[in-house]
């Protein structure tokens, strides 16, 4: 699985900014049918999407970074700009640098960056494709341009995997666009504890939840600008565990779909370079408010 001048700039009316501005037309097929057709859209775009740049800002337990990150045709690239909302040292800068030095000269870190990622993309698919049949839904009214559809656990599905194990143990919420037919926003509940191995190798606590919400960037291309993960529940025994995220992305700029980790490296130079003479004051940190939208801080309006 990722400031305070950056909370200045929410916009309070970003919800209304969700969906898109037609209003949401009847509902002429059964909201399973519905959803089928959001995951193949989804799939496709997974096939033939466009590569951006953008601003990453993640929360985890001890730390808040903020990253510049481009994605290329050899996975995505980043360059760590704040950590707890203050600029790196001249340590953590040349840390920095010799991390991003090491990835452009070692085939095997290229290799490694490259299996991570197509990886990810697999596994996203193929929850995708689990998706509809792992679930009931149901129509739960219109909201901004959304048609909204609740789900829970479909009892005749089989949970031999854990993918599928942990998906039926839960439920929620999501929206779709209805003029696209696109995943706009999804939360979920952990409705019940999950256990691996009989709960020796581990076990998925119930009342977690994570949320997930999306911006389109382009005409066909949609971006996740949210993600925030709260699951709890213990491994290997006794080890405990807590898992929360919260990771927020913004200012998308489309990239050529050939760059490569070369000329990514370079677009994060010049943005390093700029950075030098805008970085702001340092400020305490702030936890960004949920569902808002965001602008991308001026040392990131850099266009390749």
């Amino acid at each position: 699985m990722r400031l305070p001048w950056v909370t200045v700039a929410l916009l309070a009316a970003a919800q209304c900014a969700l969906c898109a501005q037609a209003q949401p037309s009847p509902q002429p097929i059964p909201a399973g049918q519905l959803f089928r057709e959001v995951v193949y859209n989804e799939l496709r775009d997974h096939g033939g999407h466009g590569y951006w740049r953008y601003w990453v800002q993640s929360q985890l337990q001890q730390e808040t970074r903020l990253e510049d990150q481009v994605e290329t045709a050899q996975g995505p690239i980043a360059r760590l700009f704040l950590s707890n909302g203050h600029p790196l040292s001249a340590e953590s800068q040349q840390q920095e640098q010799a991390r991003l030095k090491r990835l452009l000269n070692s085939p095997g870190e290229q290799a490694k960056l490259r299996q991570g990622y197509d990886e990810d993309e697999k596994q996203i698919g193929w929850i995708l494709a689990l998706l509809p049949d792992a679930f009931l839904f149901e129509y739960d009214g219109d909201e901004n341009g959304c048609h909204r559809l609740r789900f829970r656990p479909n009892p005749d599905y089989p949970g031999h995997s854990s993918e599928a194990r942990i998906l039926r143990a839960m439920a929620g919420t999501l929206w779709i666009d209805a003029g696209m037919k696109r995943l706009v926003r999804l939360d979920v509940h952990v409705e019940e504890d999950v256990d691996f191995g009989y709960g020796i190798l581990g076990r998925l606590n119930k009342g977690g939840w994570f949320q997930l919400q999306r911006v389109q960037v382009s005409p066909t291309d949609w971006k996740t600008e949210r993600i925030e993960v709260h699951l709890f529940g213990r491994a290997l025994c006794f080890k405990t565990f807590a898992r929360e995220t919260s990771e927020v992305r913004g200012g998308f700029v489309q990239v050529p779909a050939a760059m490569n980790l070369s000329q990514g490296m370079a677009l994060l130079e010049r943005t390093q370079a700029q950075a030098k003479a805008q970085t702001p004051p340092a400020q305490p940190v702030a936890r960004i408010p949920a569902r808002t939208a965001l602008i991308a801080p001026p040392i990131f309006a850099v266009h390749p």
